[in-house]
C-alpha cells in the first residue's frame, strides 16, 4: 500500500490503517517543564568558575576524555540571553489559528513535496527500516529546522553551562552538558561547530545530547554520527527515535471529524472511546461520511475550543507528543505531513480572531476559578488538566459550552480584563 495513505485522512482505503490503535500515555518529553517568572542574578565569574569545574569532574567520572573536559568547558560562557529565553513563558501565549497557520502554510506544503520526491530513496529506506512514514519525517524536518535551512546559532556548550549552573535545572543540563561532552570526544562533531538552540536542541532534527547519544545513527556509513551534515544520519535518526517511542506503522497521527449540532464538548476530556462509540455519538469525518464501526480507541481534541476544528487522535499523536509535549505541536506534524501526502487544507479552520492569553491572564483565571469553588491547584499560569478540569466543570454549572477552552465569554463572566487590553 503506498505510504501516502497512511497520512492522507480523505483517502477511503486509509480507514482499514487505524485498526487496533489506542492512545498511549507517553512520558519521554524533552520540553522543558513549568518554568520560573523571575529569572536570578547572574553568577559571579568565581561562581560560574567553580560550578563549570564540578561539571569538569563530574563529566571525567561519567567517562568524558579529560582533555576534553578541560577544553571545552574552559572556552565555555554565562549567556544571559540563554536565562532570558528559559525564562520566557511559552505555554500560552499565542493562539491555535496563529500557531497553525504560520507552521503549516502552503509554501511549506509545497517545499515539503518537493524534498518528498527529491529524499525519496533515502526516505524509503527509513521506512523500511523504521516503520515511519516518509512524510511523517518531512514534516518534523520542516517544523524543527525548515527543512535545514535554520539549526540555531546558538554556541551549546555555553548554553548548556549557563542553564547548569543555574538553579532552576541544573542536575537535567549538566546531564546535557557531560551528553555534550561526550559528542564532541566520539568526533562527531569539534565543539567550534556544535551551534544549535538556546536550550541545546542541535542539526536538522534538532535533538537534545542525550537523545543525540542514544539515538543518532551513522546512516551514510562515513564513521560519524552527523546530524548537522548528513540528511542520512539525520532522517534515520528521526526514524529510530520516534520507532523507539512507539510508532505504529499501520496506522496515521489522527483526523480531523465533524461534530453534532448539540454535542457534548465535555467529552474532550481525554477519555479513549472506541470509534464505533464516537460513531454513536455523531461523529463523521471532516466531510460528513460516517466513521468505521470498529473498536479503535481515539480521544478527542478541540485545541480551539467549540468554534475551531475537532479531531480523533490516535496512538501515534501521543508519540509525536513525545518529541514535543504539545497538542499544537502534534496537530502541527500530523496536519503538515498530511498535506505533504497530498491533502487539502482543513475543512473547519481554527478562528483567528481569538486574542493571545499572556501567563498573567492565565493565573488570574486561575485564581478565580478557584475562589468560585473549581480547584485548579496553583496559579501558575499554564493550561493544564487541573485548569481544564476546572473550566470545564465551571462551565458545566453555569449554562456554556463545556469546552474546557478559555474563550472571552469566560473571562466576562469571571470579570477578569485581559492583560492584553489593559495595557
Amino acid at each position: 500500500m503506498r505510504l501516502a495513505v497512511l497520512c492522507n485522512p480523505f483517502s477511503p482505503l486509509a480507514a482499514p490503517f487505524v485498526r487496533r490503535v489506542w492512545l498511549g500515555a507517553f512520558t519521554l518529553f524533552l520540553s522543558v517543564p513549568a518554568l520560573a517568572q523571575t529569572a536570578p542574578d547572574a553568577p559571579s565569574e568565581e561562581e560560574f568558575a567553580a560550578c563549570l569545574a564540578k561539571i569538569e569532574s563530574k563529566a571525567v567520572e561519567a567517562g568524558v576524555s579529560s582533555d576534553t573536559a578541560k577544553s571545552v568547558l574552559a572556552d565555555a560562557r554565562y549567556v544571559e540571553r540563554v536565562i532570558e529565553l528559559d525564562r520566557r513563558q511559552p505555554e500560552f501565549t499565542t493562539t491555535f489559528a496563529d500557531y497553525l497557520n504560520r507552521r503549516v502554510n502552503d509554501d511549506r506544503v509545497t517545499r515539503g513535496r518537493e524534498l518528498l520526491e527529491t529524499h525519496s530513496d533515502l526516505l524509503a529506506r527509513v521506512t523500511r527500516e523504521t516503520g515511519v512514514p516518509a512524510p511523517y519525517l518531512v514534516s518534523f524536518w520542516g517544523l524543527e529546522t525548515n527543512f535545514g535551512s535554520y539549526f540555531g546559532k546558538m554556541a551549546v556548550p555555553s548554553s548548556l553551562a549557563t542553564l547548569a549552573c543555574d538553579p532552576r535545572r541544573s542536575d537535567y543540563f549538566t546531564g546535557e552538558l557531560i551528553s555534550a561532552l561526550h559528542i564532541v570526544d566520539e568526533g562527531a562533531i569539534s565543539a567550534e561547530r556544535m551551534e544549535g538552540s538556546w536550550a541545546g536542541a542541535m542539526g536538522h532534527v534538532q535533538f537534545m545530547p542525550s537523545v543525540f547519544l542514544r539515538y543518532a545513527v551513522d546512516a551514510d556509513n562515513d564513521g560519524r554520527r552527523d546530524l548537522w551534515n548528513s540528511l542520512d544520519d539525520a532522517m534515520m535518526s528521526a526514524g529510530k527515535f520516534l520507532e523507539d517511542l512507539g510508532w505504529d506503522s499501520e496506522y496515521r497521527w489522527g483526523r480531523e471529524v465533524s461534530l453534532p449540532d448539540g454535542f457534548d464538548y465535555s467529552l474532550a476530556d481525554g477519555r479513549r472511546l472506541p470509534l464505533s462509540e464516537w460513531r454513536e455519538l455523531g461523529l463523521t469525518d471532516a466531510f460528513g461520511r460516517p466513521l468505521a464501526n470498529d473498536d479503535i480507541k481515539a480521544a478527542l481534541v478541540v485545541p480551539a475550543g467549540h468554534e475551531g476544528p475537532a479531531f480523533l487522535a490516535y496512538k501515534n499523536f501521543n508519540v509525536i507528543m513525545g518529541w514535543n509535549r504539545s497538542e499544537f505541536y502534534a496537530i502541527a506534524v500530523g496536519h503538515l505531513a498530511d498535506r505533504i501526502a497530498g491533502a487539502g487544507t482543513l475543512q473547519q479552520p481554527p478562528p483567528e480572531d481569538t486574542p493571545n492569553l499572556a501567563r498573567d491572564d492565565i493565573q488570574a483565571l486561575q485564581r478565580k476559578l478557584t475562589e468560585a469553588g473549581y480547584d485548579t491547584g496553583e496559579p501558575d499560569g499554564i493550561m493544564g488538566p487541573a485548569t481544564r478540569a476546572a473550566i470545564r466543570n465551571y462551565q458545566q454549572d453555569h449554562d456554556m459550552i463545556a469546552d474546557g477552552y478559555p474563550g472571552a465569554d469566560l473571562f466576562q463572566a469571571l470579570e477578569i480584563t485581559l492583560a492584553s487590553a489593559s495595557g
